[in-house]
């Protein structure tokens, strides 16, 4: 019945689901609110910086300076919906959401394609249409998750693909892909070893090179500026240094920061503003690593309880959150995430049983991206980018182990 499931069907299955459910939540929410209230984080204080003539800088609602915050793709959509729609107006606000359901709605096209060479072309793109994070955070979070989302999945279909080419401009398109996607996200940045490194491996050429070439140069140009604006290598970003502090003091949290973010916390905001960010950083940088070695009980326990709200989609408590919990959302949403956590384990076990050339690049999604968080905090969004990932090995458990379980075991021949 599902390889009767065309593309189409599932885009359209997954666009009116994300705009139904926006829908929902734009009427349920003062107008007044939503023009205001989603954009009041960095993306959105960036891009209102940007909108009204005063660079990429302020990303605390006042102004602050010149930033390397975070990579400048997303908050330059930002800005260019505040260009066309006006700043902090509702138009904007369902045009920033509308961009990002669009992301996740397109993200079933990169699935289909690499889900193809798996053996899981339909069960791919169907889970990520239906999956609550997907449907959900595209309009709860002016973030770039959809959009990280989306260029993973198709770095993903890339690095699959551009592995089996003798093509230059294949090599040259996924290394500009990468370009985009580390502009977009730079904690992508953790994948780019091992998917580009697995590629260039089964290629055994010299045209990984100019893929490497070619993302370079995507990157250098943010690099200048940012050594230009702060006399200092900043290759990416520089929060680094204060998420390390955020989720490794005291009062340190497992999903949030609390009060201690600068963004809410005037004294901090006051030490950003007198130290410069990059020594700001520097300086919180110090203080997690010294915590994170003197304070090991009080580690251990933050890591496993980043661990747990990581695999479930937001909860560091299962058994107590799920005896408070009050509404039907809460229920679907972890479940979801733990079978979505299940689902992707069964199917790396099956690809490394089954011997896959494939299960290398695939692995490395859930087992590598989210080390940071474990250290950091563990939001939802957070483990996004790697959402279609674990989709699709969760397709391929589905697919794959009823015909695994059926073969033969071999016969033991009698001495």
């Amino acid at each position: 019945m599902l390889r009767r499931v065309r593309l189409p069907i599932i885009l359209a299955v997954a666009l009116i689901l994300r705009l139904v459910f926006a829908s929902n939540y734009v009427s349920s929410h003062p107008a007044r609110a939503l023009a205001t209230i989603p954009f009041l984080f960095e993306p959105g204080n960036i891009a209102y910086s940007l909108a009204t003539g005063h660079g990429f800088a302020s990303p605390f609602r006042v102004d602050t300076g010149p930033t390397a915050w975070m990579t400048p793709v997303y908050p330059l959509l930002l800005a260019g919906i505040f260009r066309l729609f006006g700043t902090y107006t509702i138009q904007a606000f369902l045009a920033a959401i509308g961009l990002n359901i669009l992301f996740s709605t397109a993200t079933c096209v990169p699935l289909w394609f690499a889900g193809k060479r798996l053996g899981a072309p339909v069960a791919a793109p169907l889970l990520w249409a239906l999956f609550p994070n997907a449907i959900l955070l595209p309009y709860e979070s002016l973030w770039d998750a959809s959009l990280s989302a989306l260029l993973a999945a198709t770095i993903l279909w890339a690095t699959l693909a551009v592995a089996e080419s003798d093509r230059l401009r294949d090599w040259i398109g996924c290394g500009l892909l990468w370009g985009l996607a580390l502009m977009t996200n730079a904690a992508l940045v953790a994948l780019l070893p091992f998917q580009l490194g697995w590629a260039a491996w089964r290629h055994r050429r010299a045209k990984p090179l100019v893929a490497a070439a070619a993302i370079v140069l995507c990157c250098l140009p943010w690099t200048i500026r940012n050594y230009r604006v702060f006399h200092a290598f900043v290759p990416l970003r520089s929060v680094a240094g204060l998420a390390l502090w955020l989720g490794n003091n005291d009062d340190a949290g497992t999903l949030t920061p609390g009060r201690l973010h600068p963004i809410s916390n005037q004294a901090e905001r006051d030490k950003y503003v007198a130290m410069g960010e990059i020594d700001y950083m520097r300086e919180k940088q110090s203080l997690a690593v010294h915590y994170l070695f003197t304070h090991p009980a009080t580690e251990a326990r933050l890591i496993a309880e980043r661990f747990v709200a990581i695999w479930s989609g937001g909860s560091a408590h299962l058994i107590r959150d799920f005896r408070n919990a009050r509404t039907v959302r809460f229920y679907v949403v972890v479940l979801c995430n733990l079978i979505a956590a299940l689902g992707a384990l069964t199917g790396i076990v099956l690809l490394w049983r089954e011997h896959s050339p494939y299960a290398f690049p695939l692995t490395a999604f859930p087992l590598i991206f989210p080390l940071a968080y474990y250290l950091t905090l563990a939001p939802p969004r957070y483990r996004h980018p790697i959402d279609p990932a674990l989709l699709l090995l969760t397709a391929i458990a589905i697919t794959h182990l009823p015909n695994y379980r059926k073969r033969p075991s071999p016969v033991r021949k009698s001495k």
